[in-house]
């Protein structure tokens, strides 16, 4: 590795900043990861969206519930990169944020995708964010459906090359 690659991936501290190890950064992140993990099930289980009731009456248009949850959350992620562009926001190390355009190509791929997702969201009543707080509320048939999600990954791991993108 060059000097120059070696630059990229461990960018020097910022000005007045203490230098600290990698042991120290990965701890810390560590526990950001946790802590934050933690509030998203709490918050998913009391605004009941890992509910497979309040799933089930989204998929047959008897609530607003979950279609507001989601229109809400399609609202602050909009609103966010929105304000990221317009304030040139930049990383605790300093870089810029970038989010590069998305070739969406025919379509086909997101449509199948979607449409694998929603089959497998409409028969186990969680995506994958509320398996992980539905195994932390004692869900443990979950395990299941993790365990499937982590085989459907893998198994497209192994066709990404052969499949049409």
């Amino acid at each position: 590795m060059t000097s120059h690659e070696l630059a990229e991936v461990n960018p020097p501290p910022l000005q007045g900043q203490a230098a600290e190890t990698a042991e120290e950064v990965g701890e810390l992140s560590w526990w950001a990861h946790v802590l934050v993990g933690t509030l998203f099930g709490i918050v998913a289980t009391k605004s009941e969206i890992i509910s497979w009731f309040r799933i089930q009456e989204m998929f047959r248009f008897q609530s607003f519930h979950m279609y507001g949850v989601i229109g809400a959350a399609v609202a602050v992620g909009a609103l966010s990169l929105f304000l990221i562009r317009r304030t040139r926001l930049r990383t605790v190390r300093g870089q810029d944020v970038s989010i590069p355009p998305k070739d969406l190509g025919t379509g086909a791929r997101v449509a199948v995708g979607g449409g694998m997702f929603g089959l497998g969201w409409g028969l186990t009543g969680a995506c994958p964010g509320p398996i992980y707080a539905l195994l932390g509320n004692g869900v443990f048939i979950m395990i299941v459906v993790l365990a499937s999600a982590v085989a459907g990954a893998w198994v497209y791991g192994h066709l990404r090359e052969r499949l049409p993108h």
